[in-house]
């Protein structure tokens, strides 16, 4: 019936741009020719195309990319930073001023004898500091703007994490999402860990090192426990594989094959035949590993209906590790994928892509370009205004205004000029109105971007209520990062339990989560104030008057020790204890001195009488020396 089919997906709000979706719903060829690699799976076309769209609004190239469908006038649309200074507001307040790892438990309050509750909160203190140090090394804050920044404008983050024998530490990278091939099945649900993670990309040709053009892709896979294999090469000769120990080859003389090799620790189930292997993180033994593949293809050489998830195997060169294995499925020993999908927001249900935060904005960004063109064009004509001349005596004047110029007009001669400044504060105020509008969709308030002048804010009250828009922003941004960080932390702890770090020897890995720093404006003398009074009036505890002095931003590291300083010197609260207790030991606690007189008083020496001999003090003095008295 000839019915237009209207598709709604991930990407859809992008349906608008001619460039993007053409007569067929797909991405334009010509401006994104990366895209429709023909290993790309069609399933991933539109969001590579997204990525790129977007990284252009983020960079002012969006001209260009308009320019294939819209022709060389495209490139005359100004750009003036808009969406990127909207990306950089929101990355700055999604992470805070400050973040730091907490590990539940870690700061509980000593004892009466100065040590720990309990073992518990030794270990959550033990583990709290070796995340921190491993973030300090890692430059873990470089990392997370790092990611922050391709989530807030692209919709996505990758992380990818890997045992660095080197540096004794697993390393943390950051990879563009367009690298990010998940496999999700038809049957999978998209919010779930996927079970096989890729990350492809075509290397150009090189013609001084005699390369072609090339696609390399590394592949993390959850599958079964397989028997030890080994670096070798193929039949060939010509191509390191991984093969089974010459040990298991099979018998020339029986064609059967000899007992498995498997790799140290693991056990062989009697009764499934199934390969089981104890992780020191896990109380029951698991029977899958992650294996790592890193293989190239010469893009010349792959023929037929293939994507980056079906390549042939045996076109495949695959690559060394610095200590001779070969990266074709190596065991890494761990029942987990070291990568970490980051979405900017709570994906729908079943879904796994995130949406950028220029995503429902970005045709107020199109129009806000419009206007700016047009405010430039219209700044032209008012600083050099056109002038219409009638009547002019000699013909071979030259007709350019410029200072100092004279026209010879004759008897009923003229010169009018054009005034458009009206048109160009119209065009002004416009642009005012369409940063309004982009500022009302992305919820993004003046105040947050920092356009709104602080005297014009009533009361602090007001700008608080004006700041609701983003705080609901900012918590779902939050919640969506919230348990992605948890997973990195664990990651973090099980790959120093796997490489056998000394200083996490015996360590129980943890649960530990990211925490963010305060976003809004914060009046500092106000908390202050609310906090003395409520800590002077008895309705607020220490601890929690602390903890709100750090939210609102003053320089205090641990809380910890920072209430250990205070009540040192609350001399105060000391006397007021002392006489409510009568006990020395608990004021010495307080304060933290020793104030316990010693237990025996000192031997007093008196003087000696004139014309009597000193006394002895190991003799009584009421019994006198034996003499007269």
């Amino acid at each position: 019936m000839g019915l237009k089919q209207i598709a709604i997906h991930a990407w859809s709000w992008l349906n608008y741009k001619p460039v993007y979706s053409d007569a067929r719903g797909m991405p334009n060829r010509r401006a994104f020719p990366e895209s429709q690699a023909m290993w790309v799976p069609e399933e991933d076309e539109r969001r590579l195309a997204a990525y790129k769209l977007l990284a252009a609004y983020d960079n002012n190239q969006a001209a260009e990319i308009a320019e294939v469908v819209d022709g060389p006038s495209a490139r005359d649309r100004r750009e003036f930073g808009d969406p990127s200074m909207f990306i950089d507001t929101l990355v700055a307040n999604v992470l805070g001023r400050d973040q730091k790892i907490v590990v539940p438990g870690a700061e509980q309050p000593p004892g009466e004898d100065g040590a720990a509750v309990d073992g518990a909160a030794a270990a959550a203190e033990r583990v709290q500091t070796l995340l921190r140090d491993w973030a300090k090394a890692e430059l873990l804050p470089m990392r997370l703007q790092q990611c922050e920044r391709k989530a807030v404008s692209l919709g996505d983050g990758v992380y990818r994490m890997a045992w660095d024998p080197a540096k004794r530490r697993p390393t943390l990278r950051v990879t563009d999402p367009g690298f990010y091939f998940p496999v999700i099945g038809e049957d999978d649900d998209g919010g779930e860990y996927p079970q096989r993670v890729h990350f492809a990309w075509e290397l150009p040709e090189d013609p001084k090192r005699g390369l072609a053009a090339r696609l390399r892709r590394i592949t993390y896979e959850l599958d079964w426990i397989r028997p030890l294999t080994v670096a070798g090469v193929d039949e060939t000769g010509t191509r390191a594989v991984r093969a089974l120990p010459p040990s298991t080859a099979p018998d020339d003389d029986s064609n059967e094959p000899t007992a498995r090799v498997l790799t140290p620790g693991d056990t062989v189930e009697p009764v499934s035949g199934a390969i089981a292997r104890q992780y020191a993180w896990n109380d029951e033994p698991s029977y899958v590993t992650c294996y790592l593949t890193d293989a190239t293809w010469i893009l010349g050489d792959i023929k037929g209906p293939v994507d980056v998830d079906s390549l042939p195997a045996a076109g495949a060169t695959y690559a060394t590790r610095s200590d001779g294995e070969v990266l074709d499925h190596l065991d890494l020993l761990i029942d987990f994928i070291p990568v970490v999908h980051v979405p900017n927001t709570v994906p729908p249900a079943e879904e796994h892509w995130g949406q950028s935060s220029l995503a429902k904005a970005l045709q107020v960004f199109d129009e806000l370009a419009g206007a700016d063109t047009d405010s430039a064009r219209a700044s032209a004509t008012t600083g050099l205004p056109m002038l219409a001349v009638s009547g002019v005596t000699d013909a071979r004047q030259e007709l350019a205004a410029g200072p100092g110029m004279v026209f010879k007009l004759g008897e009923n001669g003229r010169l009018t000029a054009v005034d458009t400044s009206a048109a160009l504060a119209e065009l002004r105020n416009h642009t005012h109105d369409l940063k309004d509008r982009a500022s009302n969709i992305a919820r993004l308030p003046a105040v947050s971007l920092g356009t709104l002048s602080p005297s014009e804010v009533p009361s602090g009250f007001a700008m608080q209520v004006s700041l609701g828009p983003l705080d609901s922003l900012i918590g779902g941004m939050r919640l969506a990062r919230a348990h992605k960080e948890q997973l990195l932390l664990k990651f973090v702890q099980r790959l120093y339990i796997a490489g056998q770090h000394p200083d996490w020897a015996g360590v129980t890995p943890q649960d530990a989560e990211l925490v963010r720093g305060p976003y809004t404006p914060t009046d500092k003398a106000a908390v202050l104030e609310q906090v003395r009074g409520g800590v002077k009036d008895g309705v607020m505890s220490l601890e929690t008057a602390v903890r709100m002095l750090a939210d609102a931003g003053f320089p205090i590291e641990d809380a910890e020790a920072e209430i250990k300083l205070i009540e040192s010197r609350s001399f105060t609260q000391a006397k007021e204890l002392a006489d409510a207790t009568g006990s020395t030991d608990a004021v010495g606690d307080f304060l933290g001195i020793d104030i316990n007189p010693d237990p025996e008083p000192p031997v007093v020496n008196l003087p000696a009488v004139p014309g009597q001999a000193p006394a002895d003090p190991a003799v009584d003095p009421s019994q006198g020396s034996g003499g007269n008295t």
